[in-house]
């Protein structure tokens, strides 16, 4: 069914096409005469479309938002939740980008929860349950408030495409997209975030019927699309829990988990959430009994979505997944809040594809619960993603020149995986349309990096979802200091961050070096020390003199104690909570991130040893295996430094491609002092520090 098309704000004026455009899908090469014009076109309203359609929208780029529905912009389809481990630490990168999610939550949030409180702030997971009515509210006032960017209602079918650059890699460069009432957009680039909507197929029990998400209808024209362009895809699948009644559930005998006090926001920009402490709403806890499992056991015939035909997520699998694969166990089930004035809890743990009836005879067999009302059953979703392989790591198509990809259509999971591709698709697809470099967050700059490389490198068989556990740079990577990493260049180099957010982590980042040195500055003698604030157990074996900014490594110090000890000059340190708070966090992780510089440091200089994207691995003349040049061409690395984390690719190999592109970026190096007479110029000899530049 094809939905209807509506304009909403004003569009811009339309453009004469371009000549040489036609169409992906047919060998038709009419395209409608007046069709309008933009330099940005994103398909998909979700966590990544939102947040690429509005970072290309704050780089100045004129940018056109498609989806099926403009009611369900902002939809939270899965768990009414944002962050955790991992994931904490995308948003606050997200938001130091000037993305949108993060100040969102702050603004809907009514449970929020530092989690690894445990261990240090580096692995800390911001996280917060959503009021799912004011998340949609608050992220639609967002996209439709943004200066340039005009959101439209349609389903696209097509695109429009036309002759390749010939500076670029790829068969053909995207030029628009044809929507379903067969009219034409033309776009200087696209960003494709259809998430689970490409031939998505919803499964409950035997049933299944075409769909991205329950009640919304799939993209299928666009995978055809995709498909006859040559694109790698594959199939993967996720599910949902039962939604629940809260006024039928008995939490008497359930485990109570409050929420902090005081939340700790998202954004750099909030200073206190919206919400107050006390009136934060608590989660609870229980688990599933055996009576569950033998259900499940007993039925498996009925569930086809079960089947280990396609992958499903490995680190929230479904019900019938744990059973199968960890038997005999009670296995934790959260109850979750949807909302203040909602009366809806999600069960998260509890995702499964039963029959409806099979559903809720699971759900009456936990303890809590058995008199609790299902009002809506659980269902899984089929659907294709592409390759990410087939991708740079700025998220451009390496076979659609001016084709962007973001979420999960590549083959990821989760809403903040999704924001994060977003705005970096939305970034770079802004900057290719102004002729601008790339945007690129490497892997010792940030979570989003990591995630990116990873997928671009390596690809996925399984959907993926960001751990601490994948950052090689924990201790210098934390969300405390996303702002210093991000923010700067953000301004800077993608145009994308607010003059207001610069000019506060500009303030910031003086602060805190003001701060550290007025701290190391400030030495006593141990004793000294010791007198003015004996509860710090400080070593008696520690070298004297100390500075403060020592002292503050130990976990009994913080900035208050120490301005109570020494007033004058650190008291004006300690008024400010941030910078105190971050200040404490700089002076534990000191030793870390020194010691970690050297490992960066090489990172980077392989990150900095650039491959050639035309470059034939099957032909050069290198000592490399049939096997590893078969890996090196499906895998199209961009740097030394990708070649390394490609699985099977021996160190010895890529010694080998090394002093290949070394030689020959020398050679070339030659070729281009030599005058067209073919000698050296007088007085130009061969520069070392040419060679050292390490790019060709």
């Amino acid at each position: 069914m094809l939905l209807r098309s509506a304009w909403r704000r004003l569009a811009l004026p339309p453009a004469p096409p371009r000549p040489g455009h036609r169409r992906a899908g047919s060998e038709a090469a009419g395209v409608a005469a007046a069709a309008p014009r933009y330099e940005v076109v994103v398909i998909g309203g979700g966590h990544a479309g939102t947040e690429a359609a509005a970072a290309a929208a704050r780089g100045g780029a004129r940018t056109l938002l498609l989806t099926h529905r403009i009611d369900t912009i902002g939809e939270m389809s899965c768990n009414p939740s944002f962050g955790g481990i991992g994931k904490g630490h995308l948003m606050r990168e997200v938001d130091a980008l000037d993305g949108l999610c993060g100040r969102v939550c702050d603004r809907s949030g009514l449970h929020y929860k530092v989690l690894n409180r445990c261990k240090g702030p580096a692995v800390w997971g911001l996280r917060a349950q959503i009021d799912r009515r004011r998340y949609r509210h608050y992220m639609q006032r967002e996209i439709l408030n943004t200066p340039l960017l005009t959101v439209r209602e349609a389903s696209v079918e097509d695109l429009l495409l036309a002759e390749p650059e010939p500076d670029h890699p790829g068969k053909c460069q995207v030029t628009g997209v044809v929507l379903g009432d067969g009219s034409t957009v033309h776009a200087g680039s696209v960003v494709l975030t259809t998430g689970t909507f490409l031939r998505g197929m919803i499964f409950i029990g035997l049933e299944m019927h075409p769909a991205g998400r329950l009640g919304d209808q799939p993209a299928i024209g666009l995978a055809h699309t995709l498909e006859k362009l040559g694109f790698a895809v594959g199939r993967l699948k996720t599910g949902t829990p039962p939604r629940l009644a809260k006024d039928t559930i008995d939490f008497s005998g359930l485990e109570e988990r409050v929420a902090d006090n005081p939340p700790v926001p998202f954004s750099f920009l909030t200073e206190a959430v919206w919400i107050k402490p006390e009136d934060q709403l608590s989660c609870y806890l229980t688990r599933t009994t055996l009576k569950a499992q033998q259900i499940i056991h007993d039925n498996l015939h009925l569930n086809n979505h079960i089947k280990e035909t396609t992958r499903g997520p490995r680190y929230c699998p479904s019900l019938e997944s744990k059973v199968l694969r960890f038997p005999n166990r009670q296995h934790q089930v959260w109850l979750e809040p949807e909302g203040l004035e909602s009366n809806v809890i999600y069960p998260q743990g509890l995702s499964m594809t039963l029959p409806p009836e099979l559903q809720e005879q699971v759900i009456k067999s936990i303890p809590g619960l058995e008199k609790a009302k299902m009002l809506q059953p659980g269902y899984g979703v089929q659907y294709d993603f592409l390759d990410p392989r087939q991708l740079t790591a700025s998220l451009e198509s390496r076979l659609v020149q001016r084709l962007f990809f973001a979420g999960q259509v590549n083959g990821t999971t989760g809403y903040e995986e999704a924001a994060a591709q977003g705005v970096i698709a939305g970034i770079n697809a802004c900057l290719r349309v102004h002729g601008k470099p790339p945007f690129i967050v490497s892997r010792t700059e940030g979570y989003i990096g990591v995630l990116i490389d990873d997928l671009t490198t390596l690809g996925t068989s399984e959907p993926y979802r960001m751990f601490t556990s994948r950052v090689e740079f924990r201790m210098s990577l934390r969300p405390d200091n996303a702002d210093a990493r991000l923010t700067h260049r953000g301004f800077e180099e993608a145009g994308c961050v607010s003059q207001q957010r610069y000019e506060r982590a500009v303030k910031m980042r003086a602060a805190l070096e003001d701060g550290i040195a007025t701290l190391k500055s400030l030495q006593l003698s141990i004793s000294k020390w010791s007198q003015l604030i004996p509860e710090v157990l400080i070593s008696s074996s520690r070298r004297s003199p100390a500075s403060a900014f020592d002292i503050l490594q130990y976990p009994e110090a913080n900035m208050g104690v120490l301005a109570r000890a020494v007033p004058e000059p650190l008291r004006k340190l300690a008024q400010w909570r941030e910078l105190a708070e971050r200040l404490k966090i700089e002076a534990a992780y000191e030793w870390c991130v020194v010691n970690q510089q050297q490992e960066i440091e090489e990172v980077r200089r392989d990150e900095a040893l650039q491959l050639p994207e035309d470059l034939d691995y099957f032909a050069i003349d290198a000592s490399l295996s049939a096997e590893v040049r078969e890996k090196l061409d499906s895998n199209r690395p961009q740097t030394i430094g990708a070649v390394s984390r490609i699985p099977g690719i021996t160190p010895a190999a890529i010694v080998n491609l090394l002093r290949f592109v070394k030689s020959n970026h020398q050679k070339t190096e030659k070729l281009k002092t030599l005058p067209q007479t073919g000698k050296y110029l007088p007085g130009e000899m061969y520069s070392e520090k040419t060679t050292s530049q390490r790019q060709i």
